[in-house]
């Protein structure tokens, strides 16, 4: 016999029939994962098009998988005890006179404060300069570009993933995107490095901050294939602490330094 969602009880049976079902794309509940160390509080695959969004402790390590190497991870931070602290991309680049982001560097704060720092970088290929694809953008590309319909933008899903912690469209500012490269050219024009590139490239993050992590996996803004291309991306996130007195990145420049500094001050209590 046939169960009709139409009637509660039949909705109810089906609903529980699908208790454990796993999909590629989903949080492993509890947080788990066989190739990290303990202490895992978060793991997530985020499809292709789909978003997420968590706050994580101060110290906690960060990892970012490019599952079949054309995944792109665009991501906003914010401090998470005061959100209107968040990832300011052009002091990022500015403080530390260098246009690319890899191993050593530092997300800044527009309060002048280290949010995370790049403790490992096996891509290679980032972008600080694009920003997030939009509505508009992705309507040009592939005719349409609504939230929910087949090639959603990465600033929409941006929209809901900060909503989960308040905060709204005034609070999607610009963001980094990992896995995707551009560069500037002497003349000043951009230059997209794309890929697709070899699977399972990783990032390791550590946070130096409380933070709310909003990521977005949608085709880059400058991805001109006439396709929606997106692969998964894996995030996996477990506990650490913080960068000591003597740590290299922390100690490597006096900019860099004081931007600790700064972000110490914070918790000094």
């Amino acid at each position: 016999m046939t169960t009709s969602t139409a009637d509660p009880h039949g909705a109810r049976d089906h609903a529980r029939a699908m208790a454990g079902t796993r999909v590629d794309a989903m949080p492993v509940l509890p947080p788990a994962a066989d190739d990290a160390p303990e202490g895992v509080v978060w793991e997530e695959t985020i499809a292709a098009g789909g978003y997420a969004s968590r706050r994580i402790a101060r110290g906690t390590r960060l990892r970012l998988i490019d599952l079949a190497g054309d995944a792109c991870a665009a991501m906003l931070l914010f401090n998470a005890e005061t959100p209107t602290e968040r990832l300011n991309v052009a002091d990022t680049l500015k403080v530390q006179w260098n246009g690319y982001l890899g191993a050593d560097r530092l997300l800044l704060s527009d309060m002048g404060r280290v949010m995370m720092t790049i403790l490992e970088d096996e891509a290679g290929t980032h972008d600080a300069f694009c920003g997030a694809s939009n509505e508009a953008s992705n309507a040009r590309t592939y005719g349409e570009g609504k939230n929910y319909g087949a090639h959603p933008n990465a600033r929409d899903r941006f929209m809901l993933g900060v909503a989960k912690h308040g905060l709204g469209r005034k609070d999607v500012h610009p963001c980094v995107t990992w896995f995707k490269g551009v560069r500037i050219a002497e003349d000043g024009t951009t230059e997209p490095d794309l890929g697709p590139f070899v699977p399972g490239r990783a990032l390791l993050l550590r946070a130096e901050m409380e933070l709310i992590v909003v990521i977005a996996n949608c085709p880059h803004v400058l991805d001109a294939r006439p396709d929606f291309t997106v692969t998964p991306l894996r995030a996996t996130a477990w506990r650490g602490v913080p960068a000591a007195e003597d740590d290299a990145i922390r100690t490597a420049t006096p900019e860099g330094l004081r931007a600790f500094l700064n972000t110490e001050d914070l918790y000094r209590r």
